[in-house]
């Protein structure tokens, strides 16, 4: 910016968007001072440097608040979890299933673990029950992630919202 090029030639690009065309650096520097505006450098790896004349503070504000917008708009990748046992009873199972349905509304992913312990292991096929409910249950709001996998002693399941 301004003083800080060390190029002895630059192509200038005015505040209005239009090549004014090559030019010695302390000559830019004169035409950016007299419109009372900065010569920032935009391309300082083509020959010769690209700088464009404008306001540099205005410049610096408009990108922070675009870089602020995108990570408004990424808020949707964080991921959720909610874990249950394959013998939840009905209360619990429609409390769980009302957080799950929250968390797809406000556009995260939610992983879904039904965790075994001691002799549920044996019986794998009530968690597969569970977890085939509960993908019936959110099918309006999410689809299934990949499959459904088995890891040691419990079954997962990966939701995305629609």
């Amino acid at each position: 910016m301004n003083e800080q090029i060390s190029a002895p030639q630059v192509r200038v690009i005015d505040s209005k968007g239009e090549q004014v065309g090559v030019m010695d650096t302390q000559a830019a520097l004169k035409l950016a001072s007299e419109q009372e505006l900065d010569l920032v450098e935009v391309a300082p790896n083509a020959t010769p440097p690209v700088c464009r004349i404008m306001d540099y503070g205005k410049f610096k504000y408009e990108r922070e608040k675009q870089e602020k917008e995108a990570k408004k708009k990424q808020q949707g990748l964080h991921l959720k979890e909610v874990r249950m046992r394959p013998k939840i009873d009905e209360h619990d199972y429609q409390f769980k299933l009302r957080h799950l349905k929250e968390f797809l509304s406000k556009r995260n992913r939610v992983k879904v673990s039904i965790i075994f312990r001691g002799r549920e292991n044996v019986h794998k096929e009530a968690g597969e029950r569970l977890m085939q409910q509960i993908l019936e249950d959110v099918a309006d709001l999410a689809s299934l992630d990949g499959s459904i996998r088995s890891e040691r002693n419990s079954l997962i399941a990966t939701l995305v919202p629609k």
